[in-house]
């Protein structure tokens, strides 16, 4: 009973800021109750399946009912919280050494960007995450990301959920680690989430003479340009130079392999950590070949 007083205790807190709760499995991050697939259609989903989000409340009795029940984690349904959570990953074990985290990804993001950002409430996960908490800006309705921002960086708003501090799994507990007062969501990040990513044009890259060398020539110069860049410019100098080459990979004058290798070399000799070259040259050619424009067009 200890535990679930403990729990409760936790599972209340969100609600004193107007976060709504719902029941996870105990000791897991996976919501308690039967999945839309089993749906009974009785009781409670009587009307239709309630999912999570539909289920969240702010009402402490029903809280204390569930939590007095069982030793239940704590889900936040981020949507209806009013909240937007960036999610920063750690590197799974079998990727591949240097890849970057989410923390490493969203520092090159500012650095792209020319921002910073505010300190806020922030939770660690038990795998060394991050949990970042921002009030979405008024009328917004941003919903759930998956690597948009940067690799290892997802996003809960609508539609998705975070589990809550007090939780805790068989790795170990979700713990604040900033109490700082939730910040509004930095209008440039909230702009990065709203764009929708244009369709990849269909017609075919028609390749020109002399289009290899070309590539070369932009190659050699770009790295120049990266070795050349100050200390306050080497990210974006870095961004700008990998997205200008990239259009020869998009047209097939160039490998991808070898662009990227040339320009890591190029953007770490000055002295950018490895791990943040490969995320913003990533960024920039995952970019460019899903828009560029062909080549006779160009």
């Amino acid at each position: 009973m200890t535990c679930n007083l403990t729990l409760l205790a936790w599972a209340l807190e969100p609600t004193r800021r107007g976060w709504p709760v719902f029941p996870l499995r105990p000791g897991d991050k996976r919501p308690a109750g039967h999945p839309e697939r089993l749906c009974p259609g009785t009781g409670r989903c009587a009307d239709g399946h309630r999912k999570p989000e539909q289920r969240a409340t702010t009402n402490p009795d029903l809280i204390t009912a569930a939590w007095s029940q069982q030793p239940y984690n704590i889900g936040i349904a981020t949507g209806p919280a009013g909240l937007l959570v960036v999610d920063l990953d750690m590197p799974k074990p079998q990727e591949r050494k240097g890849v970057p985290g989410g923390t490493e990804s969203l520092l090159a993001l500012c650095e792209r960007a020319g921002q910073t950002l505010p300190a806020t409430y922030q939770v660690r996960t038990p795998s060394g995450g991050h949990h970042l908490y921002f009030t979405t800006p008024p009328g917004a309705r941003l919903s759930n990301t998956a690597g948009r921002l940067g690799h290892h960086i997802d996003t809960r708003g609508w539609g998705g959920y975070v589990v809550a501090p007090g939780s805790t799994t068989p790795q170990g507990a979700y713990t604040v680690i900033d109490e700082s007062p939730v910040a509004p969501l930095p209008g440039w990040l909230a702009g990065a989430l709203s764009e929708r990513a244009k369709p990849a044009p269909h017609t075919a890259m028609t390749p020109v003479r002399d289009g290899t060398k070309a590539a070369q020539v932009a190659l050699e110069r770009e790295c120049a340009v990266i070795r050349t860049a100050g200390d306050h410019s080497r990210n974006s100098t870095l961004h700008k130079s990998a997205c200008k080459v990239a259009r020869f990979v998009a047209w097939g004058n160039i490998s991808r392999a070898s662009v990227e290798e040339a320009i890591q070399a190029a953007g770490e000799s000055t002295g950018l950590p490895a791990a943040e070259c490969t995320t913003t040259i990533r960024s920039a050619m995952d970019w460019i070949l899903a828009h560029a424009t062909p080549r006779e067009a160009a």
